[in-house]
C-alpha cells in the first residue's frame, strides 16, 4: 500500500481519513487543524464562518459577503423585497432584515405630500401627513413655516397673516382681519364680529364691552344713543 505524508507524519493509505466522518482523504482535498485532518466539508462544517441567513457554512474558496460583523453566502446577501443581491450596493437594515435603498423607500420610507420625494431625515407632520422642512411653506407667501406658528386650511398651512387675509373674519367696525390664533379677544353677535377695542357705540363711542346695546342697520349703539 501506499505510504502517504502530511508534515513529517506517515500513514497507511487505508488509514488516510478524515478524523470526522471517517472518509477517505485519499487524492482529494483536506485541512488541518490541531493536527487533526478533515475533509473540507467537515472543515467548513466545524470552523467555518456560518452565514447569517442559512445558517450552513461558507465553504472555503466560496466568494463571502461581510456585513456588521457577520458573513452571508454571495447567493444568501439579497434584498428582502426584490431578492435581488446587494453585493456592494447601498443597503438599509430594518429587523434584521436588509433591503435595497429603492426597495426600503418604497416599502417603509414617508414621502413628502407637497413634492412627493422620499423624507431621509428629520420632516414635519401636518395634518397626519409628512413634509420636508423645506417643503412646508405658506401657501400663500411662500415662507417657510418650520418652528413657526401656523394654521391649517384646506389641507394646506398658511402662516397666521396670509390665513387672517384669506380666511379670517374681519371685525364689523375697522374692517380688518380677527386674530386668528386667538390671541384676542373678539364679540360675536349674529353674523357679525368685532375686535374687543372696537365694539364701541357707533354714536359717542363708549365701549359696550359687557354692556347692553342697540343695533341700528349695521351699527351698534349704547342704550342711551340708542333711546335718543
Amino acid at each position: 500500500s501506499k505510504d502517504l505524508s502530511y508534515k513529517g507524519r506517515h500513514w497507511h493509505e487505508g488509514c488516510f481519513k478524515c478524523s470526522k466522518c471517517s472518509c477517505s482523504l485519499v487524492e482529494k482535498p483536506f485541512a488541518a487543524k490541531d493536527e487533526v485532518l478533515l475533509c473540507t466539508k467537515c472543515y467548513s462544517d466545524e470552523y467555518s464562518s456560518k452565514c447569517f441567513h442559512c445558517q450552513k457554512a461558507i465553504m472555503p474558496g466560496s466568494r463571502k459577503m461581510e456585513f456588521k460583523g457577520s458573513s452571508w453566502h454571495e447567493s444568501c446577501f439579497v434584498c428582502q423585497y426584490c431578492r435581488q443581491p446587494l453585493g456592494t450596493k447601498p443597503l438599509i437594515t430594518k429587523d434584521n432584515e436588509n433591503y435595497c435603498v429603492p426597495c426600503f423607500e418604497k416599502q417603509f420610507a414617508h414621502h413628502c405630500y407637497s413634492c412627493k420625494k422620499v423624507i431621509t431625515s428629520g420632516g414635519v407632520i401636518c395634518n397626519d401627513q409628512p413634509w420636508h422642512k423645506e417643503c412646508f411653506v405658506c401657501a400663500g407667501c411662500k415662507t417657510q413655516l418650520s418652528g413657526q406658528r401656523f394654521i391649517s386650511q384646506d389641507e394646506y398651512p398658511y402662516c397666521v397673516d396670509c390665513f387672517s387675509k384669506l380666511y379670517a373674519k374681519k371685525c364689523a367696525a375697522c374692517k380688518k382681519p380677527i386674530a386668528a390664533l386667538g390671541s384676542a379677544k373678539y364679540i360675536s353677535f349674529e353674523d357679525h364680529q368685532w375686535h374687543g377695542e372696537c365694539f364701541n357705540c357707533a354714536k359717542c363711542s363708549v365701549s359696550l364691552v359687557g354692556q347692553e346695546f342697540l343695533t341700528w342697520q349695521d351699527d351698534i349703539l349704547c342704550h342711551e344713543c340708542g333711546s335718543s
